[in-house]
Order: C-alpha cells, then sequence, then structure tokens
C-alpha cells in the first residue's frame, strides 16, 4: 500500500468561494483514477479537482468560511493530512467590483449621516472623521476577521465595527488627529439636527429651483388643461397601455431570445460543470475497449457516490444509460474469463473487474437482468476444462501421426511425453495460484469458496495427465511388469522393432515427468496430488530398470562373440577374460542404472527397499543375467568346429592311428589356433571360477555400489554354474575315456595274443604302455589348462580304465602261469601308477581285477615285484606326473 497523502504548500491561502487554489504536497495520487476525495474547510471540492502530478492538484473552494484544513484521498494511500491551512470569507461584491453572478441593480444605500449620492457610478465613500489615509498603506499582519468574528469595517453593512474600521484605516493615525475627527463627526451629527430654517439657509438656491420649477409645472399644467380638457388622465392610462403593447411588441422577441440563451447559457454551464458524468457512457465503453477496467469502476462508483441517489430527472437517465453500459461491460468481461488461452494475470484482472463491478451494482434492477453466480470459480473450470482439453488433443494428435521418417529422431511418444509434461508445468501452475487467489479471497468477492470442487479439478488434471502417460510409456506389451490401468486409454505398438526403439528413450521420458513433478512440488500442492505423479514416476523407473536390466542380457547373450580364450586370470589357471567381460557390463549397467532410475530425487521413494518390486525386479534380472552367461559358457563348450569333427576320435596308436600329438590335443594350425577340448576345459574353469570366486564379487560389486546384494540371484546362478560344470565334466570325460578304454581290449590282444600261451615276462604289453601314455596325454592336456580339474577329470577315467581291466580280467578263460606274472605286472603298474588318482571304486575294481588272476608262487611274485621295479624305472617320466597330488 502506497504512503498517506500530505498536503505541505497551498497558493492562495485565502479566498471567497470559487477561488482556484494550487495544492502541492507529496503521494496525491499515482494517477487520475486515484484522487477520489478532496476536501477544502470541509467542503467537498473533488468535481472541481485537477489532478497534475503525485505533488499537484488544482482544485476551487467550496461555499465554506473560516479557517480549515485540506484533505486529500487516494486508494493507494487512503485518508492524508495537512500542514497548511486555508482561510474562506465571504466578501460584499459593490457596483464596482467584477463578480461571476449576477448581481441585482439596488438603489444604494444612504450614508450613515443621511446623505446620499447623486449618481451610483459615481460613488465614492468619503472618510466619516474627515481625515486623510495616505501613509496607511501597510496592513496589520494579523488577520482582523479574526479579531472581530462576524463583523465588518464596512460602513454599508449592519454589522458594521468601528474597531475594525479604525485598526484598517487609520491604525497609523495619531491620538491627536482621532481627536479632531471625532469632533469632525460630531459636528456633522450636530448638523443633521438643526431646523428646517437652518436647512434652508444652507440649500436656498437648491429650495428657489425646487420653486420656478412647480411655477413652470403650474403653468404648463394649466396650458394642458386649455388645450386637453379637465381629464387627460384616460388619455394618459390609454397613452400608457399604449407605450406597454408597442413595449412588448419592441422588446418581446428579444426577451425571448434572452430567456432561451439563458436557458442555454444555464444547461452549457450545467454541462460543463457535470461533464463527467454525461461523458461517463461514452467514456465506460471507450475503457472498456482499451481493457482499462480499473477507470472504468473509479469513475462508475464515482458517478453513483455523487449522483446515484439524485432526484433530478436528467441525472437519473444518464445514471440508468451507465447502468446499461456497465451491464454491457460485465458480460464482455465474463466473456474473456472464460475464453482461452490466456495468462492468470489477465483472468485475474478480468475476475476483479467483473466482481468490483458486481458489487456496485447489487441490488439494482440492472444487476437482475445478469447474473453471474461466481465468476472467478467459472475461471478456475475454464481454464481446467482447458487443460484437459490440450492433453486429449495433444495425445490424440501424437497417436495419430505417422512413424518419424528420420531413425534417429525421437519416436512420436518420446515427443508426446516432452510436450505433455511441459504443458502440465506451465499450466497446472497457473490452475493452482488462480484457485489460491481464489481460497485467500483476492478473486471470491460475495460467494463462499468450494475446496472440494477445486481438490476434485486438481486431481482430475493430475490423474488424467498420469493415464496419458501410462498409455504412451507404459502399454501393457511394454514390459512384464504389471502396471496400474491407463483409464481405458490405448496406444499399442505396432511391432516389436518399434517398443525396442521406444524403450532405448525411456530414460528421456522419465526426466521429462521428473522436471514436471519439480514443478509440481515447488506449488506446495497436497501429498494426495503429488503421490500420483509419484506413483507414476516409480512405475517409469521400475520399466527403465527393466529395459537396462534387458538390454544388458541382451549384451551378455552375446558375449561369445567377444571370447578370446586368453586365459590371464590371476590365481586361477583356465578361467578366461570372459568373467571380466560379464562384470564390465554388470559395471556399465549398475552406473546407468543409478545414473538413471536408481538415485531418487526429491520426494522419490528408493526404488531397492527390501522386499519391494525394484529388489524383486533387479534379482530376477540379475539371475538371468547371470544365466545367461551360463548359457554363453555352454554355448562356448558345445559349439565344436568342423576340423574336430573331422579329427574323430583318438585311436590307439599299436593298432593304428593318429599319431600322439593328436592324443595330447595339437592340430593343424590352419584349422584352429585352440582345440575344442581345450575351449572345453576353459568353460569348465570359468564355471569354476564363477561358482567359487566371481559370483561372489558381483555381491562385492552391488555392495560397493550401496545397492541390496541379491543373494538369492547370486546363490541360484552358483547352482546353474556347477550344473553346467557337472554337465560339461560328464561330456568330456565322456570325450576322453570311451576312447582311450576302447583301444586296451584291441591293444591287449592284438597280433592273436593269448594269456595262456605267454612264455617270457620282462616288460609291460602295450595295451599297458598305451593306457599310462595316454592318460598322461589327457594330464597333460588339463595340466596345461586347468589344473584344478586334474581330480575331477582324472578320476572317472582311471574308474573306467579300472573297471574296463576288471572286466578283461574276468573274461580271460585260462592263465599260463608267465600270463599270469605278465597280468600281475601290467595291473600292477596301472595301479600304482594311478593310486593318486583312484577313488574307491577304481581301487576295488584294481583289486578285482588282481583277485581273478591264479594265485602266484612265492618265487614268482618277487620276481614280478623286480620286473615291476625295472618298469617303473624306465617309464620314471611318464609315472612322475601322477605321483603330483595336488599340481597348482
Amino acid at each position: 500500500m502506497a504512503p498517506q497523502p500530505v498536503v505541505t504548500g497551498l497558493s492562495p491561502k485565502e479566498g471567497p468561494p470559487g477561488t482556484r487554489v494550487t495544492i502541492r504536497g507529496e503521494f496525491l495520487g499515482s494517477k487520475p483514477s486515484d484522487l477520489v476525495g478532496l476536501t477544502i474547510c470541509g467542503c467537498d471540492c473533488l468535481l472541481s479537482a485537477e489532478w497534475k502530478s503525485p505533488n499537484k492538484i488544482i482544485a476551487r473552494t467550496g461555499p465554506a468560511k473560516g479557517k480549515g484544513d485540506i484533505i486529500v484521498v487516494t486508494l493507494s494511500g487512503g485518508q492524508g493530512t495537512s500542514t497548511v491551512q486555508f482561510r474562506a470569507y465571504h466578501e460584499t461584491i459593490g457596483p464596482m467590483k467584477e463578480s461571476a453572478v449576477w448581481i441585482e441593480e439596488s438603489p444604494m444605500q444612504s450614508l450613515a449621516w443621511g446623505r446620499r449620492s447623486l449618481a451610483p457610478s459615481g460613488y465614492t465613500q468619503e472618510d466619516p472623521l474627515g481625515l486623510s489615509i495616505e501613509g496607511n498603506d501597510k496592513k496589520l499582519p494579523e488577520d482582523l476577521r479574526d479579531i472581530f468574528p462576524e463583523k465588518s469595517g464596512d460602513l454599508s453593512q449592519d454589522n458594521f465595527s468601528p474597531g475594525w474600521f479604525l485598526l484598517e484605516h487609520h491604525h497609523a493615525t495619531t491620538f491627536e488627529d482621532l481627536k479632531a475627527g471625532l469632533s469632525y463627526l460630531r459636528r456633522k451629527v450636530e448638523s443633521q439636527k438643526e431646523g428646517q430654517l437652518s436647512f434652508l439657509k444652507s440649500n436656498a438656491g437648491s429650495v428657489i429651483d425646487q420653486l420656478d420649477t412647480l411655477v413652470s409645472l403650474r403653468e404648463k399644467f394649466q396650458q394642458d388643461v386649455k388645450t386637453v380638457g379637465k381629464d387627460p388622465v384616460a388619455k394618459l392610462d390609454a397613452s400608457i397601455h399604449k407605450s406597454i403593447t408597442e413595449s412588448h411588441n419592441l422588446f418581446n422577441e428579444v426577451l425571448t431570445r434572452r430567456e432561451k440563451a439563458d436557458a442555454t447559457r444555464l444547461a452549457l454551464a450545467a454541462l460543463f460543470r457535470h461533464k463527467f458524468l454525461f461523458c461517463l457512457p461514452n467514456s465506460v465503453v471507450r475503457s472498456a475497449e482499451k481493457e482499462e477496467y480499473d477507470i472504468v469502476i473509479n469513475d462508475y462508483a464515482r458517478a453513483k457516490k455523487l449522483f446515484g441517489k439524485s432526484d433530478i430527472p436528467i441525472f437519473r437517465r444518464v445514471i440508468e444509460e451507465v447502468d446499461e453500459r456497465i451491464l454491457g461491460v460485465r458480460k464482455e468481461l465474463h466473456e474473456k474469463i472464460v475464453k482461452m488461452p490466456q495468462s492468470v494475470e489477465q483472468q485475474k484482472k478480468f475476475v476483479k473487474a467483473l466482481v468490483n463491478l458486481e458489487s456496485q451494482q447489487v441490488g439494482t434492477s440492472v444487476a437482475e437482468k445478469l447474473k453471474i453466480e461466481d465468476p472467478a470459480w467459472d475461471a478456475i473450470e475454464a481454464r481446467a476444462k482447458y487443460l484437459e482439453e490440450t492433453f486429449k488433443q495433444t495425445f490424440e494428435q501424437h497417436k495419430g501421426n505417422p512413424k518419424p521418417r528420420d531413425a534417429n529422431a525421437p519416436p512420436n511418444r518420446v515427443a508426446f511425453c516432452e510436450e505433455i509434461t511441459e504443458i502440465a508445468a506451465c499450466q497446472l501452475p497457473d490452475l493452482w495460484r488462480l484457485g489460491q487467489a481464489y481460497f485467500t479471497g483476492e478473486l471470491r468477492g460475495i460467494y463462499e469458496p468450494k475446496p472440494g470442487n477445486f481438490k476434485r479439478i486438481i486431481l482430475t488434471a493430475i490423474e488424467q495427465m498420469c493415464f496419458y502417460l501410462r498409455a504412451a510409456l507404459l502399454p501393457s506389451s511394454s514390459s512384464g511388469l504389471k502396471s496400474t490401468s491407463s483409464g481405458g486409454l490405448n496406444w499399442p505398438f505396432t511391432s516389436q522393432s518399434s517398443m525396442n526403439q521406444f524403450l532405448q528413450w525411456l530414460p528421456n521420458c522419465l526426466r521429462y515427468v521428473r522436471i514436471c513433478y519439480a514443478s509440481l512440488i515447488r506449488l506446495d500442492l497436497p501429498s494426495e496430488v503429488l503421490d500420483i505423479v509419484q506413483k507414476l514416476i516409480d512405475e517409469i523407473r521400475l520399466n527403465c530398470l527393466a529395459t537396462i536390466l534387458k538390454k544388458s542380457i541382451d549384451k551378455v547373450g552375446n558375449l561369445s562373440n567377444k571370447e578370446t580364450w586368453t586365459m590371464d586370470v590371476a590365481d586361477f589357471p583356465g578361467a578366461t577374460l570372459l568373467p571380466s567381460l560379464l562384470e564390465e557390463i554388470i559395471k556399465e549397467t549398475l552406473d546407468e542404472c543409478q545414473m538413471t532410475c536408481l538415485t531418487p530425487e526429491v520426494r522419490e521413494n528408493e526404488l531397492l527397499e527390501a522386499h519391494s518390486e525394484g529388489q524383486r525386479e533387479m534379482s530376477q534380472r540379475l539371475r538371468e543375467m547371470l544365466d545367461a552367461f551360463c548359457g554363453v559358457i555352454e554355448d562356448l563348450a558345445l559349439n565344436r568346429d568342423d576340423e574336430e569333427s573331422r579329427r574323430g576320435p583318438i585311436i590307439s596308436q599299436v593298432i593304428g592311428f593318429p599319431t600322439s600329438a593328436a592324443i595330447n590335443g595339437a592340430v593343424d594350425d590352419k584349422f584352429s589356433v585352440i582345440s575344442w577340448e581345450q575351449k572345453i576345459l576353459c568353460c569348465m574353469a570359468n564355471c569354476t571360477y564363477c561358482s567359487k570366486i566371481f559370483f561372489g564379487h558381483i555381491g562385492d560389486l552391488f555392495a560397493k555400489y550401496e545397492y541390496p546384494v541379491p543373494k538369492l540371484a547370486i546363490e541360484s546362478s552358483r547352482t546353474t554354474a556347477n550344473s553346467l560344470l557337472s554337465t560339461l565334466l560328464d561330456m568330456y570325460v565322456e570325450h576322453k575315456s570311451d576312447p582311450l578304454v576302447g583301444t586296451i581290449e584291441p591293444s591287449m590282444y592284438i597280433s592273436r595274443f593269448q594269456w595262456d600261451t605267454v612264455s617270457r615276462v620282462d616288460r609291460l604289453r602295450p595295451y599297458a604302455y598305451e593306457c599310462i601314455d595316454n592318460l598322461a596325454g589327457v594330464y597333460s592336456e588339463i595340466l596345461s589348462i586347468a589344473p584344478s580339474l586334474l581330480r575331477p577329470i582324472l578320476e572317472p577315467i582311471v574308474q573306467t580304465v579300472a573297471e574296463e581291466l576288471a572286466r578283461l580280467m574276468t573274461c580271460v578263460q585260462k592263465f599260463s602261469p608267465s600270463g599270469t606274472l605278465q597280468a600281475y605286472v601290467d595291473i600292477s603298474l596301472i595301479r600304482d601308477a594311478l593310486k593318486l588318482y583312484s577313488n574307491a571304486t577304481a581301487k576295488s575294481h584294481f583289486t578285482e581285477a588282481l583277485e581273478v588272476l591264479p594265485t602266484l608262487t612265492d618265487r614268482d611274485r618277487a620276481k614280478g615285484e623286480e620286473i615291476l621295479q625295472k618298469v617303473k624305472q624306465s617309464m620314471k617320466l611318464q609315472l612322475l606326473c601322477f605321483s603330483i597330488a595336488n599340481p597348482i
């Protein structure tokens, strides 16, 4: 609110009614319409006021009398104060005084001493004391009106005061001169008391002139009697009537024109004086066209205050015309209020103007012609309806648009999300501010607020925006997640490729919604309203998480193309860099998730809370990712190149080919750098590494990012990795043991060998050498790739060899003594060589093979031990590898 007006200067400081006064001061109004009151000495002078600037006003004084304050009233500052006063007085208008009003031409009053002036125009009042007033030009500093209230110094007035007269005209006259003047005045008065004789003596000339005039009149009268007779009165009366008639004929038209001119002058004066009222109907229309409604309101209030209760017909007619014009302005204002789009400030301006005009017309007959219950609420509903229509049109427009031609351009759903969130961020705050202005009373007027209805409007607008966003961003086919109903709206994907293209843009859509949500939070909306948007954001975050993880799962599924078979894992021989590639993907995934959706912003929940949908989603997707990685290992293990199939199984050197190089897994350089047997060993090493170390490291990685560790997914993946390891072990063992065991019997009976025909024993049979060599080749292959797999692989192979030897020995029908010794040496050497890699079953099979042999004599047994030591000495290099229990 502006400061109160203050009047600090006045020019002139006194004067009669109608004096043109210049008022100076501070804060006297910011514009003409801001000035609503002006009082000078208690009289309202607003009609004559001319506002010049905040420091200057010009006005004419009213019919006041005495001293008084100048009070200025403005709309912005209220009633002001005055540091100066104006003195109003009524002066006597004489025949020589200029006046703005008509003065009746009456005979001059008699002088105090009984003499008349000869002519009014030549009237001059002489001093009654007979003294000169020269030297008395200097006036008294005091105002004589204060000293002699209700008195006058004019000799012709009834309230004449001698003291005033002496102070005004003789304040510098000496006392002796005043006594001489008193003597003069007494002589004047005494002279009026003398008799007729004295009067005649002093006026003898005049008396003689009068007698001469009377004699002349008598002579004239006698002459007229002779001429016209003794009764001239009738003729005189006829002549007077005739002169009257002639005068009427002469002056009737002039007087009529004068009356008409006077009436016209009075009408023009009235029009000029009340120009504001008579121009008000047109000025109301012009101001309304310029949207200067403050001027309309102020002028209408001023007219109602001044002329609202007037009984003058012309004023009543003008006021009625103004009321009709104001009624039209109200209709126009209501149309502008509900017309969209427009700014909130402009809408509030129209509402305030309409409320003010309605309050001024309350109770009048004109007000009944237009009933607007609550214009502020109409403005709120119009803005809410426009917002809902904008949402709907935006949705239909983007849904109906064809697919963008540019593949790099964002899909229509993304453009729709950006546009609708921008609309909400701009228009929802406008709607909320308009409602707050309504409830604080700024726009309400005389009507009660409707808080429940406004809350429903806000909720409806927010829900509709979320419905459209769900239909565009979270259709049922876009994710396996359960999403909230989209209110019957439907915007399905036309193809899987279009869906995949859109999912790449989903984090951008989340950012748009978050920006809109932040703008709504700043409005201090109710929690019930904000929770609707928060729920949508949580669903989008969850879908972003699922999308990022699904994309990472696809990346993991393609890791087989990036396997270089580089075995460079510290402290775990045989494992390749494939798990490190998985770790990079998981790190990138966690970084992207944290940057995009996992880090909560203002008023957002943690997505990975315990037992939450986000945690279940993360655990499930991580499990799928690790299972996919196990699937990659399995694919790499089962993927055999063409040269592998061309090589065929391992065949005994004794009975044919290939060479021992093939047994050890070497291949021609033109086919491959690493053999399939080596690849499957790497895959088994990777499974072991993941189960024992790497999957636990993934849990540590989640803990490092301060995410809940998905223990269930990790344990499940460990089970999958162990199951895959078991499968690959069986496959590798079968691949190695079947050819190896299959060569034992042919090699044993090569060249039609029979156990009952052996005559000399000094070394091992070829099948025993070959069995040891083949196992050494397998041992070498495993040791060079994954030493940790030696025992898991060799134990089942040794068991199979022992079982085969037991079967073969059981099938022999007859042994010669030398044949028994030969079989004892062969089986004992194989048993002793593979002792560290023989399980209980293998040992039982070796024992069974020896038990089926005929009983050796002590001499033969001693000889057999001697031969066995020689053979062990000669095969020391081959047997040395089987003597190491833990090669790593």
